[in-house]
């Protein structure tokens, strides 16, 4: 049987399903809560300095993004970090990793970008016994107005210099979370590295307003009358999320940094799909917080039963291997040919297709008058609109021809559009000469 067991930059956890640093982690009676119900890790929900303490808001601190049957696509976040006093905080992860040794515990941190400020706290997370500390630079609403989380992420040179002061005042694993609202997310990471950081997460929540009430005229979630952008999260962001962990994974000054996913997981595949790209664990949130922490069982249960069918033994069999095939788009072969191909035993005649294509597309697809829908190989530029349109799983394929191949629908021979990308004027890289 797979063995879901990870060591993470020297961290072991049973499996490699942690709870991200966000509310479902802010105290003990949570985290106990996960861990019973099979989590493999926790990053406890960022603390901040000794002093002041924060103060979020009284009033609601999401909105919401819905599909179809209200299902949860993606929150809007705008709580800030722990409001709880910081040795409280201290105590109860203290008490927690004495009870569950074998889980990780990652505490998140963010306090000001001063030197003594990170000198300050790294001694006392670290007389906790937990695992490692990871960086919060990415938080997008209210610290950063501060200061911290995003305004910190978004400048390489600050990032470099804070893990540089982490790593000199504590002994453990060095983990930077970094924010996505940013142009190239290959620069900060490889600043943490550059300054030393064990690892990187990603992503933090996407600056965001999900929604604007027509009635008050106040962004959503409202705080009388009033509303502020905050952090996007759930299943809607993982494609940003992929991208850019692929991005770090293939990147000339970051390949090979490990690294922790973050971004919509909320199935097992989610996970996989993330662990193919290099990741070596994931973090949730938001569908813990939908689901409840029980969600991790199937997670647990999923990922297994599909290792077993693939016969991997550990995710180390499998993790990075998608990274070998992100490429650049010049680099894509050009002589690859499909074409769209309907079930017509599968099919329903809603005529989806046929509208996309007909209205948005390439007109490759003929209705008939008995409301009979056919592909104008012709025409068809496999452009696979039809595919995702079709509310008929498999109704509708994308067949490979090989160049010049004769269709056997059309009796015509198969040819490609132009057979040298190197010289084409499209390719970026041809020269005017060439």
């Amino acid at each position: 049987m797979a063995d879901l067991t990870t060591d993470f930059i020297g961290i072991k956890s049973p499996n490699p399903f942690w709870l991200a640093s966000a509310p479902p982690t802010d105290k003990e009676y949570n985290v106990r809560r996960a861990f019973e119900a099979g989590w493999g890790g926790v990053v406890w929900k960022t603390l901040g300095s000794e002093g002041p303490p924060v103060v979020n808001v009284n009033g609601p601190r999401y909105g919401a993004i819905y599909g179809a049957d209200r299902r949860l696509l993606g929150l809007n976040n705008i709580e800030l970090i722990t409001d709880r006093d910081l040795f409280t905080n201290l105590e109860e992860i203290k008490r927690v990793k004495a009870d569950y040794p074998d889980r990780a515990i990652i505490v998140s941190i963010m306090v000001p970008c001063e030197e003594q400020a990170w000198k300050a706290i790294l001694p006392l997370v670290e007389d906790t016994g937990a695992d490692g500390i990871e960086l919060n630079f990415g938080c997008p609403h209210g610290m950063s107005e501060r200061g911290m989380g995003a305004a910190v992420g978004q400048v390489p040179e600050y990032i470099e210099m804070v893990t540089r002061w982490c790593k000199l005042y504590y002994s453990k694993p060095v983990i930077v979370k970094l924010t996505p609202n940013i142009t190239d997310i290959r620069k900060p990471a490889a600043a943490a590295r550059a300054g030393g950081a064990d690892a990187v997460s990603l992503i933090n929540t996407i600056n965001s307003i999900t929604s604007v009430n027509l009635d008050t005229m106040s962004p959503e979630p409202s705080i009388d009358g009033k509303g502020s952008h905050g952090g996007y999260c759930g299943p809607a962001v993982k494609p940003i999320a992929m991208s850019m962990v692929s991005e770090i994974a293939r990147g000339e000054d970051t390949h090979g940094m490990p690294i922790s996913g973050i971004g919509g997981i909320t199935t097992w595949r989610d996970a996989a799909e993330f662990i193919t790209l290099g990741c070596g664990n994931v973090q949730v949130c938001t569908a813990a917080m939908t689901y409840g922490f029980k969600i991790v069982q199937e997670m647990i249960s999923g990922l297994s039963e599909w290792m077993d069918s693939k016969g991997h033994t550990s995710i180390e069999d499998f993790r990075g291997a998608a990274v070998p095939n992100v490429t650049d788009w010049n680099q894509l072969n050009l002589n690859y040919i499909a074409k769209a191909k309907i079930n017509q035993d599968l099919c329903i005649s809603c005529g989806r297709c046929f509208a996309a294509c007909e209205d948005t597309s390439h007109q490759a697809i003929a209705m008939s008058d008995d409301r009979t829908f056919s592909v104008i190989d012709a025409e068809c530029v496999a452009c696979n609109l039809c595919v995702n349109v079709c509310p008929v799983e498999d109704c509708i394929t994308m067949e490979t021809m090989a160049p010049g191949a004769t269709d056997p629908r059309t009796g015509k021979v198969v040819q490609p559009d132009y057979a040298n990308w190197t010289t084409h004027p499209n390719n970026p890289s041809a020269t005017a000469a060439e």
